[in-house]
């Protein structure tokens, strides 16, 4: 007679590869803390998987037409209908939102949230390097992380103004914030199963394990 397992299964990640992304140190760090991580264009797998990660790396408007390359906006509509987690990261939390502004160019995003993505006020861009969080309260995403600890940003554009109104009905977004020359601008979004990050967690070390971790501990 066999023993069986005490091991809960390794939730299965798809990590979406839109030709735009940082995706083997993400697949790495998702791995490291627990998650089966699959590369993939499939929208079937896509949608299914128990928890899908939106990389972006590079500018809004190459992202979003790699996005609808691969049908990015049905899949992460379709998987949220259903109250399926998906985390944004970087270039992949600016395009949940409504536009983006670059060189001229104005780009339709996924309109998951209100809000433009608008380059930076600061004497240096990009903004890279390590920088705190003031995070939100009661945020699931952040737990085992303070207002001390630092993430790592490569960015010049950002969304400097939230703008989704409160409904009584409805829990509010938890929203944090960063700053970076003139600008305080969204560093993270928490709201229900869609977390988008706008620094590197795969990049920042042990907190931004933490974070991921935070995040897969959601799809056991």
């Amino acid at each position: 007679m066999t023993r069986a397992s005490t091991h809960a299964p390794r939730p299965h990640v798809a990590l979406l590869d839109y030709g735009a992304g940082n995706l083997r140190s993400a697949q790495r760090a998702l791995e490291h803390v627990g998650a089966e991580v699959e590369v993939t264009r499939d929208a079937a797998l896509a949608t299914e998987a128990d928890g899908l990660v939106v990389p972006g790396v590079g500018a809004f408007d190459a992202c979003m037409r790699g996005l609808r390359a691969v049908n990015g906006p049905r899949i992460v509509g379709q998987r949220l209908a259903g109250g399926r987690p998906v985390l944004g990261i970087c270039v992949g939390l600016q395009v949940m939102f409504e536009s983006g502004v670059e060189h001229g160019v104005d780009t339709q995003g996924m309109g998951e949230w209100p809000g433009v993505v608008e380059k930076l006020r600061a004497p240096v861009l990009p903004h890279m390097g390590w920088n705190t969080v003031d995070i939100a309260e009661r945020s699931r995403m952040f737990a085992g992380c303070d207002d001390t600890t630092r993430f790592y940003f490569v960015h010049s554009y950002g969304v400097q103004r939230w703008e989704m109104e409160a409904d009584e009905f409805i829990a509010a977004p938890k929203v944090s914030w960063a700053e970076h020359g003139e600008s305080r601008f969204v560093a993270a979004v928490e709201n229900g199963p869609l977390w988008a990050t706008q620094f590197h967690p795969e990049k920042s070390g042990d907190a931004g394990l933490q974070l991921l971790r935070n995040w897969v501990d959601t799809l056991r």
